[in-house]
């Protein structure tokens, strides 16, 4: 009986030492990454903050808070005077800064010290924010250049004129001049003032509520009409 000999199949391993080589190279790219963020992370724990995979941006820091009375520093201000508050915009609403009016000796009639005390408040609003209430959101809408005076015969006797018909100004600067009015000595204390043209016709009452100094642009002062005095 002849036996055939088969002689063995060759083994291609090159094949497998190129495949076992590819992954080993991919393998050692793979490592100098791995180890920066494992030091990454040992180097965060270390400083006590935990490490996230993440990021997070969360834009800087605010520079003071909006609208704080104590922030704005106030304006300069005469050495002696009276006291008052003026209200300033900040965002949408109305927000009492302490000021300072001179009032002129000699000023006994009720009459007229209402005036002066009304002219100083007006200039006060129409008065650029300082630098510090300007960082801090504060603005004004009454425009410079506007005077008041006293009643007229026949007004009641706590009238304030403008020289700018109060239906000829913003909501905003109505507003404030109602509100910083009606707190101050220019007014009757009750939250409401009287105020009137330079033309003959009938002063009207206003009133500071609290929907006014919350949207002065979108409420006006309500206002009823007047008779004599």
């Amino acid at each position: 009986m002849n036996i055939r000999r088969t002689a063995p199949r060759p083994t291609n391993t090159s094949g497998i030492r190129g495949a076992r080589g590819a992954r080993g190279a991919r393998g050692t790219r793979r490592l100098p990454g791995l180890l920066a963020v494992t030091t990454l992370g040992v180097l965060l724990a270390g400083c006590g903050i935990r490490a996230t995979e993440v990021p997070t941006d969360f834009g800087p820091a605010p520079s003071r808070v909006r609208c704080s009375q104590a922030e704005t520093g106030g304006a300069a201000q005469p050495a002696r005077g009276l006291p008052v508050r003026v209200f300033l915009l900040c965002g949408s609403s109305l927000t009492a800064v302490d000021r300072t009016v001179r009032v002129p000796e000699g000023s006994a009639d009720s009459g007229q010290r209402r005036a002066l005390v009304a002219q100083g408040l007006l200039d006060q609003l129409s008065a650029p924010p300082t630098p510090a209430e300007k960082e801090a959101g504060y603005t004004t809408n009454v425009r410079g250049g506007m005077t008041v005076s006293g009643p007229r015969s026949g007004d009641p006797e706590d009238t304030l004129r403008l020289s700018s018909a109060p239906g000829s100004l913003t909501s905003y600067a109505l507003a404030q001049i109602v509100c910083t009015f009606s707190d101050s000595a220019a007014a009757e204390g009750d939250g409401s003032v009287v105020l009137g043209d330079r033309d003959d016709g009938p002063p009207r009452r206003y009133r500071c509520t609290d929907e006014v100094r919350a949207r002065p642009g979108g409420t006006e002062p309500p206002s009823t009409a007047v008779t004599g005095g």
